[in-house]
């Protein structure tokens, strides 16, 4: 827990000079007496789940900072479809807001936040995601290319593998056991665990209880502990934490609509995100760990795999999943994730 909380003070350290410019910015600007009404969505998580308290918090902030003006009504997972759909009408400006994992279908470069086997750390992803970091300087601009802005990253943690009735810790093990696990169907995840040794089934998430109910998976990937637990805990048995991925949803908003507002406003959201980003740097680490040990405690299986087992996982990724990921990131992109990516112990 005190390494959750010294995560979290040095990101709150990061964004404070951010935080302290939007406030000045507000303070500066003429007040806006204009009144809007905006549609936030949530790709998944319910109102009582971190994500959606968060969302919540956003809400109140820009509610509160406007004096009423500006409302935010939240439309949580399942309510007006699924993660595509969702993110599709967030670029069409028929969402105003969105807490999702960016989608790569309008421009692959967006995969950026899937490459596998990134960071390896939560010092490392500190440094990545945080303000001033390397990776948060690639997003903006992806982001502004399709028609959003991004007001920054709302990290959960490192994912792994849930499996029911088998597991694997390592890639051997995994192609001899022959497990079929969903995987979101956002390149390059499902070439991730494919890599890795696993069957990877691309699945919506709404689809994903059924799935593994019936059979057509075995399990779940990419995810914290939480999301496995929480909604699928009477199916899956086991949590093998393979960290090939940093689990960060992206805070958006259709940037028509941003445009649309004056300075005054702008910063009131753009304050209110950095709040929420802040508070969920602290909280993230100290959530995962929480669910972690929730999760054995009513009879999950947690399993971390060996070191050995890591940086053979690791290595076979990076030389099979690095190069596909280079045709549609660009060399320029993946050249500075060759820099910056962490070095395996």
């Amino acid at each position: 827990m005190k390494n959750a909380l010294n995560i979290g003070l040095k990101y709150a350290k990061l964004i404070a000079m951010t935080t302290s410019l939007a406030v000045s910015t507000m303070g500066s600007a003429f007040a806006s007496n204009d009144s809007y009404k905006f549609n936030l969505a949530l790709e998944s998580g319910d109102r009582d789940s971190a994500s959606g308290k968060s969302m919540q918090m956003w809400a109140d902030l820009i509610s509160e900072k406007s004096d009423g003006r500006m409302k935010v009504n939240i439309f949580y997972q399942g309510e007006l479809g699924g993660q595509q759909e969702l993110f599709d009408q967030l670029v069409k400006g028929n969402i105003d807001m969105m807490l999702t994992w960016p989608q790569t279908s309008y421009d692959e470069r967006l995969g950026v936040n899937y490459i596998p086997y990134l960071t390896l750390g939560w010092d490392d992803a500190l440094k990545a995601y945080g303000e001033g970091g390397w990776l948060k300087a690639i997003f903006g601009p992806l982001y502004k290319d399709i028609g959003l802005k991004y007001f920054g990253p709302y990290p959960e943690g490192f994912g792994g593998v849930a499996t029911k009735g088998k597991y694997a810790t390592s890639y051997a093990q995994a192609v001899e056991q022959g497990l079929k696990v969903r995987s979101a169907p956002v390149f390059p995840l499902p070439q991730t665990i494919q890599a890795m040794g696993f069957q990877a089934v691309p699945i919506d998430w709404n689809e994903v209880y059924t799935s593994i109910q019936t059979g057509v998976v075995d399990g779940d990937s990419s995810n914290v502990i939480y999301w496995d637990y929480e909604y699928f805990r009477d199916q899956l048995d086991y949590y093998v934490h393979t960290k090939h991925n940093f689990s960060s949803y992206a805070m958006l908003m259709n940037d028509a609509t941003w445009e649309k507002l004056d300075a005054f406003d702008q910063a009131i959201i753009e304050n209110s995100a950095a709040e929420v980003i802040n508070k969920q740097f602290i909280d993230a680490k100290m959530e995962d760990d929480k669910w972690i040990k929730k999760a054995k405690e009513d009879g999950m299986k947690y399993i971390e795999p060996s070191v050995d087992d890591m940086r053979i996982w690791v290595k076979k990724v990076r030389e099979e999943v690095w190069p596909i990921a280079e045709e549609s990131l660009g060399k320029d992109i993946m050249d500075k994730i060759r820099a910056n990516a962490s070095v395996p112990q």
